[in-house]
């Protein structure tokens, strides 16, 4: 066990940049390291029980997963709060490594380490954000579609989107068709693999995470959201208060305050930015014609009654927030989820 030995890894797509550091702080070794899980776990076979620093990238997490289990002991820093690495007049690989390795071994808080998810949680939110490209995908051709119809001087009509190619086809000119139904076609096999993903996200949510079910009973949150909230928090208890998950999905606002100075700043959009968009998406709907009365609700109101610039999606923002707390909370304790909890019941009129 090389206990003892501090690495710090420039991560690379090709190819990684490692610098070992032994207990006294002198370099050991500067070595390339190809990008396969081979090299990697030769070149590390050496340095099993080692401290390895890196930046949080698109090959962080299986890296990490790898080297942890060899044995290693993996902070994946925060590059966001890494400026003394990457805002550097005198940048490279080489340089990179070694401030990794050598801010690690004096104070690893400095890094500010992120946490990856495991394998099985990273493949079944693959799952949901699968869905989300199909979904995306499928707006863009219908788009294309009524685009294309206008342009002609016609219109298709106006429909869901589950029922566009059955209701839509027909109202197609008939010079336009040759070139559109390969869109139609494609439109229709998008639109049976989004409802065969719906399927296997309920079925996910009862058979592997039971949990999702308390998510549930908050009205505005869906199989979907329930499950990426699920996924990317992975691990209620690494939180000690449910108002941590505000900051942590980047929902509160930044700061920025010096003497008598403290700016009203917009949120600082850190952490996971797809939970955060199903999260801004579900309190529109609470906020929305179709949200039943609730704190949330009454709450998300009251904000954006005081009027005022982006009143509205400052409301969304702040209800947002609360969800991301709520969701903690009832997947912690378990509890029967109240919509006017601590809130007096308005009288019918």
């Amino acid at each position: 066990m090389n206990n003892t030995i501090t690495i710090g890894m420039d991560l690379g797509d090709k190819y990684h940049i490692a610098v070992v550091f032994d207990a006294d702080g002198q370099e050991l070794d500067i070595a390339k390291v190809i990008n396969t899980k081979t090299q990697i776990s030769n070149y590390f076979a050496r340095y099993k029980g080692s401290t390895v620093a890196m930046e949080a990238g698109t090959h962080s997490p299986w890296i990490s997963r790898l080297l942890e289990k060899m044995g290693c002991n993996v902070y994946v820093g925060n590059p966001r709060k890494l400026r003394f690495i990457w805002d550097s007049k005198d940048k490279s690989d080489e340089r990179d490594a070694r401030m990794l390795g050598m801010v690690c071994r004096i104070e690893p808080r400095l890094l500010s380490a992120l946490r990856h998810r495991s394998s099985q949680a990273h493949a079944d939110l693959v799952m949901v954000k699968s869905r989300d490209m199909l979904v995306k995908t499928r707006t863009k051709l219908i788009n294309h579609a009524r685009g294309v119809v206008k342009t002609n001087g016609e219109r298709l009509p106006s429909c869901s989107t589950d029922y566009f190619t059955r209701r839509c086809a027909a109202h197609v000119p008939a010079e336009l068709w040759p070139a559109l139904e390969p869109i139609f076609d494609t439109i229709a096999q998008l639109g049976a693999k989004i409802h065969d993903l719906d399927a296997k996200i309920n079925q996910l949510c009862q058979q592997q995470y039971p949990e999702t079910q308390h998510l549930l009973q908050v009205s505005g949150i869906g199989p979907i959201t329930a499950l990426a909230y699920v996924l990317t928090v992975e691990d209620p208890s690494r939180f000690s208060k449910s108002r941590q998950l505000g900051p942590f999905l980047g929902l509160t606002p930044r700061r920025d305050q010096s003497g008598k100075t403290d700016k009203q700043l917009s949120i600082s959009k850190a952490g996971n930015k797809y939970l955060r968009q199903l999260l801004v998406g579900s309190a529109h709907y609470i906020l929305g014609p179709f949200g039943p009365d609730s704190h949330l609700r009454r709450h998300g109101l009251a904000i954006a009654a005081r009027g005022g610039k982006n009143a509205k999606k400052r409301a969304a923002v702040a209800v947002a927030r609360k969800l991301a707390v709520l969701l903690h909370r009832l997947w912690v304790s378990e509890q029967t989820y109240k919509p006017l909890y601590g809130a007096k019941q308005q009288k019918a009129v």
